[in-house]
């Protein structure tokens, strides 16, 4: 009963298809390269990658150990700070599938090295790893500091959400001509918002752009 349960388990997985919390490799053949997707993942809501299925959810199989070697390296080395990855392998029909299960992190970012010296922080946005912003990065950056903030309601902040209310998206570039702000000082206020769930983080069409929250179901 074990393998049909195996392969139960991996054909329900593959009816999901790629999304938000889980994505396909045929195979591991640049540590750095998965790296960004263990950064995506544990700076989002966590997830879990399928090694050994191909893009069409076809199962082709983990070709060999070194694959294991290349996620750990991916994790260890290429992540800062590292991320702690469970790893469980599945047999169907002679066929090994890998899955890597990464965590949401408590500490973020989570950057991935993407050259010698040189790290970037990613998101999962639907079934895509994106550059983390420069508001994500202010974001967390608040969220970390020891000193905490507060969100005061000057005639800078009413701007934003007049304009909001008006126009329902914002960039941080309109903001900044907008307020006559510095861009940093433009993703410092919107990051706040955000922070404190007054603003919503949107992207669509490849763009980035801020609306006020919504609850679900609004």
């Amino acid at each position: 009963m074990k393998p049909l349960s195996e392969k139960l388990y991996l054909q329900q997985l593959i009816e999901e298809g790629e999304h938000q919390q889980q994505d396909f490799k045929f195979e591991i053949s640049d540590a750095r390269k998965i790296a960004r997707s263990l950064s995506a993942f544990a700076n989002t809501d966590g997830g879990r990658l399928l090694i050994g299925v191909k893009d069409n959810g076809r199962i082709a199989g983990v070709r060999s150990e070194e694959e294991v070697y290349m996620i750990e390296a991916a994790a260890q080395l290429y992540c800062l700070p590292q991320v702690a990855i469970e790893m469980h392998t599945y047999t169907v029909d002679g066929k090994t599938v890998l899955i890597a299960e990464i965590p949401k992190s408590a500490e973020k970012p989570v950057q991935a090295q993407v050259a010698p010296g040189k790290y970037m922080a990613y998101v999962r946005i639907a079934d895509e790893n994106i550059l983390a912003t420069a508001v994500h990065l202010a974001v967390w950056r608040q969220k970390s500091s020891p000193k905490g903030s507060l969100v005061k309601y000057t005639e800078r902040e009413q701007l934003l959400l007049d304009y909001l209310a008006e126009h329902g998206e914002i960039t941080v570039s309109k903001y900044s001509r907008l307020a006559r702000l510095s861009y940093r000082s433009a993703v410092d206020y919107i990051a706040r918002f955000v922070r404190f769930g007054l603003l919503d983080i949107c992207f669509e069409h490849h763009k980035f752009f801020y609306r006020l929250h919504q609850e679900e179901g609004e």
